[in-house]
């Protein structure tokens, strides 16, 4: 694997906060730099979840949580084309963009084994949390007839314990993300899956 390490901790100019694409921006950007549908989705879901989360959870007005969903929606959007230079390149564009920093800071954060940058605000924690663990019910929902109707936590913390299903998913890193953000598998799966079940399309 490609040494993706950022080599800084700071992202964006401090007087670019606030701004924030459009949604039409965003989804354009996601549509332009990510052809792969499978890996669209993901992203709409990390994005959906992000947002559902900063409203419910943390109660952040409209405002606010937008911010997450964008950070959620674009947190791969290099990895199809640039693998060698993932999340580099979509922190490069937001910052010729001059998008908010915090957005920045939490794209580089959703996997600080790989990218060097440690997560600290509530959005870069919760990115991390969401990342890998959404890929993963979703995954676990895609082999059952019904997909999410009925899905229970049980079922994902029993797959979680099974190694060979979606292997490529690292459960160390749940674990980490859960501990940092002083959360745990109980509170997160059925959050994800009310609200990932309706994100299933692109």
């Amino acid at each position: 694997m490609a040494n993706l390490q950022l080599n800084r901790t700071e992202f964006g100019d401090p007087s670019n906060a606030g701004n924030v694409p459009t949604e039409a921006e965003t989804l354009a950007l996601l549509n332009e730099w990510v052809p792969n549908e499978r890996l669209r989705l993901h992203m709409l879901q990390v994005g959906t979840v992000m947002k559902a989360w900063a409203l419910e959870k943390e109660e952040l007005p409209e405002k606010e949580a937008y911010k997450w969903w964008v950070a959620g929606v674009l947190h791969d959007a290099d990895w199809e084309k640039f693998p060698d230079r993932h999340c580099a390149v979509i922190i490069e564009e937001l910052e010729k963009r001059q998008v908010d920093p915090a957005i920045i800071r939490s794209i580089a954060s959703h996997g600080p084994k790989y990218f060097g940058v440690e997560p600290h605000a509530k959005m870069e924690l919760m990115i991390y949390v969401f990342d890998e663990l959404s890929g993963f019910i979703h995954a676990a929902a895609l082999i059952r007839p019904e997909r999410y109707n009925g899905l229970e936590t049980k079922s994902i913390l029993k797959k979680l314990k099974t190694a060979s299903f979606a292997a490529q998913v690292d459960r160390a890193d749940i674990e980490d993300a859960l501990t940092r953000a002083g959360l745990d598998l109980e509170t997160i799966i059925p959050f994800v899956i009310k609200v990932q079940r309706e994100v299933t399309t692109v």
